[in-house]
């Protein structure tokens, strides 16, 4: 039922409710009703005897983006399409009329989509009742034998109930008696065919343990809320055919209980099952029912059939009703048919039918607001406002869900796949009302006499009904005084004729005399055996006493022991459904933060699992660097290695230069000294050779015969290559013999990308001033490659360095066998000098390549 999701927020722990009264949970049951056509799609199925799954009908997820889930809901117990009338009442209503007759409030309400059978489960069909006339049927079996007469029950107009004695109550009945009665044309009631079949139910049950010594009466009411008015349907309205009067809307008020009732509304006592469903049916035929696309009758308001029942003890003789209003029990049962929630847009109402439909899914909103609200109130601790006045239906019902009582609920749902979206929105909304709880009821305290008066009062009466018979007693329908007269009578000698027609008649007086003494001594010998009877009786009466008060006490004793044990079980039944309570509210609390461990457990192991991964990442490239780091360490050992022995061998180099030059120093020196003055040639001095060798390099002037010199250029490697050859604009030019040359080159002064794109290879000729004072030219080349954003990137693969000395750093050392003249020596070895190069092609790793350029480390090697 949940769907896949992420992290969810933490809920908050569930506050302890402040009342320390049990409290139950609202009952929701779940009742499907079978499809109208047999191959019609169902998207509703029963998986368990608590659980049903809803799904998308097919086509439904188009209009979802493709989203497709199946969705479970729990309730306390859902009901199929084969489960009858009788089962349905067995479990919800049965427990609910058990609580009406012990002095308990109840609720029970019919909820769900237009069409989804909520009328049928309350009304039932022909044949096949439901569960009002079954309710009904309960009460009347329980209490028949116990009922009070008529108006010794009286309401008053404050939701109250007052007693009454016999004498008042004849009175008043004579009084409706005498008043007149509409008649059928035939001149006797005719009950209505349509209600006589539903109201046949053969089940005959009846609740074990009714209070024998209380009486009972029963009222029925029956309202209809249509546009958020309240309307009496049991209202009798003068008929006027010229102008109807329209019924008027009720008002609701608050008794001192803090129970709701409808100001001035109809309340008929019954007295059996067919008189209360005759009120019933009365009512229901001023019912607003409508055809819609929906349902041929659809209720188009909330009906609300109210089962008052009123009880008192007897008195200490067990003959009349105890005259204390306080020892006067009230309870009420509510049984309620919901009109449909409906989408306009489906059953396209218009005119009232639309204002119906739009009165109906606001009241079922504010229902659905007010069980949301209480939800919230009772699971978190708040203490938010209810907002029970927004409707006369959750008005109505606010003593239900405040005070005590059980409050049951069915939720019905039409399995066809038009219904979806609103069995799911109902779905939801039932599953949301079970979290709601309402104060249990408690039992009522007992009157105080004792028990058993009516069973003595009954037994008394028919003991003395069977001594009146032995005793030729009386006849079935007389009364005592007349049998009794009767029977004296019998047993006296019938009396002569009286009349004297003759005057010497001497035999009518006699005779006369004798019966009348005859009567007389009869009469004294009756007389003597009443008188004998009354005290024999008297005697029986006083030995019954005696025996009944022996049997009370014994009776009490043994009660009294009853009821300490009950007293003490109840003790151990409350104590163990608190604890039951108790451990229940842990379970859920550890349920709860179980699945949110559980989740936080998910959750750290996946963190956990990506941060691993992470580490071997990070170890994985710490290795990877720590080797590059190595390599690093290593080359750059290995270059400044390389850098010292360049620099020993450069330093060695000069050395040797410097000894050279001493060498030839001591040379010329040795000459002079050896030789004679006048032979020795006059030598230029070194100023002179130097601006020779400068104007011979500025502006030479060969020879005639002497060919020119032309620079040679030297050819790369990667000549056959397409390079862009990238000379900066500061270079300076050599003017050497060999010049770095490659055919077919871009030659570029900036760095070009459109010339990269052309190319494969990359040179960029890069001067700098040597250690030694002289031009140092590097040229460093590279290969091209396109990147991923569509531009170009080099990647520099090797550096070229080339040398230039000046001939007057090194001077070549002349062998002493054959000297040279100074002059051509001089000119000989700036020659020599000029058009010596030395080409050293060398890689350094993370050599500077200035500003903008990219560092590589590549391996050394050189170039011939």
């Amino acid at each position: 039922m949940k769907a896949a999701r992420t992290k969810t927020p933490r809920k908050p722990v569930l506050k302890k409710p402040s009342n320390t009264s049990l409290k139950d949970p609202v009952g929701v049951y779940c009742r499907v009703r079978p499809l109208s056509v047999q191959d019609q799609e169902c998207c509703i199925e029963v998986i368990s005897e608590t659980t049903v799954q809803i799904h998308p009908p097919d086509g439904y997820r188009i209009f979802r983006n493709g989203e497709y889930r199946e969705t479970q809901y729990t309730f306390k117990e859902v009901f199929g399409t084969l489960v009858t009338q009788k089962e349905l009442f067995d479990v919800v209503a049965k427990p609910l009329v058990e609580d009406l007759i012990r002095g308990k409030n109840g609720l029970l309400f019919t909820y769900g989509v237009t069409g989804s059978g909520k009328t049928h489960t309350m009304t039932g069909s022909p044949g096949d009742g439901g569960l009002l006339p079954r309710c009904l049927d309960m009460i009347f079996n329980s209490i028949g034998p116990f009922q009070a007469k008529r108006f010794v029950f009286k309401l008053d107009d404050k939701n109250g109930v007052d007693v009454q004695c016999e004498v008042d109550a004849l009175l008043e009945r004579q009084k409706r008696d005498a008043m007149p009665i509409p008649k059928t044309p035939s001149g006797k009631r005719q009950i209505d065919p349509e209600f006589a079949d539903m109201i046949n139910v053969r089940d005959h049950y009846k609740v074990e343990e009714v209070e024998e010594d209380n009486v009972y009466s029963v009222f029925v009411s029956y309202i209809e809320i249509y546009n958020n008015y309240i309307y009496d349907l049991l209202e009798e309205m003068p008929f006027d055919p010229i102008k109807p009067k329209p019924p008027q809307s009720k008002v609701l008020r608050e008794d001192q209980n803090h129970n709701m009732y409808v100001i001035g509304c109809t309340e008929v006592e019954v007295k059996s099952t067919e008189e209360a469903f005759e009120v019933f049916w009365r009512g229901q035929k001023k019912r607003r029912i409508a055809n819609t696309q929906l349902n041929r009758e659809s209720s188009r308001s909330h009906s609300v059939f109210m089962i008052k029942l009123a009880q008192a003890p007897l008195d200490a003789d067990g003959d009349n009703v105890l005259q204390e209003k306080e020892q006067i029990t009230l309870s009420q049962l509510s049984l309620v048919d919901l009109a449909g929630s409906e989408r306009t847009n489906r059953t396209k109402a218009e005119g009232n039918r639309l204002r119906e439909a739009g009165n109906i899914n606001q009241s079922l909103m504010t229902l659905r607001t007010c069980i949301e609200v209480l939800r919230e109130n009772q699971m978190y601790g708040t203490n938010k406002m209810v907002p029970y006045r927004d409707s006369k239906l959750t008005h109505l019902f606010k003593n239900y869900f405040d005070g005590e009582g059980k409050v049951r609920m069915i939720v019905c749902v039409n399995p066809k796949a038009e219904d979806y979206e609103e069995s799911l929105q109902v779905m939801r909304f039932a599953e949301m009302t079970q979290e709601v709880e309402v104060a249990r009821p408690v039992d009522k305290p007992l009157c105080g006499l004792t028990p058993g008066r009516r069973f003595r009062n009954q037994a008394f009466k028919d003991e003395l009904s069977r001594r009146l018979e032995i005793r030729g007693g009386p006849i079935c329908g007389e009364t005592e005084e007349q049998s009794v007269t009767e029977m004296f009578l019998q047993n006296f000698p019938p009396l002569p004729s009286c009349e004297l027609l003759d005057v010497n008649d001497d035999q009518t007086l006699p005779r006369l005399i004798e019966i009348l003494e005859k009567r007389q001594r009869m009469r004294q010998i009756l007389s003597q055996e009443f008188t004998k009877n009354v005290l024999a009786f008297k005697t029986m009466l006083q030995e019954f006493d005696s025996g009944i008060a022996s049997k009370e006490n014994y009776a009490q004793g043994k009660l009294s022991e009853k009821e300490k044990v009950i007293a003490g079980q109840k003790m151990e039944i409350e104590r163990l459904e608190k604890k039951t309570k108790t451990l229940e509210y842990k379970i859920e609390i550890l349920e709860k933060t179980t699945t949110i461990y559980e989740e936080d457990k998910r959750n750290l192991q996946q963190e956990l699992e990506s941060k691993s991964q992470k580490l071997q990442r990070q170890a994985s490239d710490k290795r990877r660097l720590e080797a590059r780091l190595q390599g690093m360490v290593t080359e750059t050992t290995m270059k400044w290695e390389k850098e010292c022995e360049r620099r020993v061998a450069a330093k060695q180099l000069e050395m040797q230069n410097k000894l050279w030059v001493k060498d030839e120093k001591l040379k010329q020196l040795k000459a002079i000294v050896t030789e004679p003055k006048n032979e020795k040639p006059e030598r230029p001095s070194r100023e002179k050779d130097r601006e020779k060798a400068l104007q011979r390099s500025v502006s030479p002037s060969p020879a005639p015969n002497a060919p020119p010199v032309r620079l040679r250029h030297r050819r790369s490697r990667s000549a056959g290559e397409r390079w862009v050859d990238h000379k900066p604009a500061s270079n300076v030019p050599t003017e050497t013999v060999m010049q770095p040359h490659v055919p077919h080159a871009i030659t570029v002064a900036a760095a070009n990308e459109k010339a990269l794109a052309k190319c494969d290879k990359y040179m960029l000729t890069h001067q700098e001033l040597a250690s030694d004072g002289e031009i140092e030219t590097k040229l460093i080349k590279g290969d091209v490659y396109k990147t991923r954003g569509g531009g170009q990137a080099v990647q520099f693969t090797e550096i070229e360095t080339l040398k230039q000395e000046s001939p007057t750093g090194r001077k070549r050392r002349s062998s002493p066998s054959s000297p040279t003249p100074p002059e051509d020596a001089a000119e000989s070895e700036w020659t020599d000098v000029e058009t010596r190069c030395s080409v050293a092609v060398e890689m350094r790793a993370g050599s500077n390549l200035g500003p903008g350029y990219q560092h590589h480390a590549l391996p050394k090697r050189r170039k011939p």
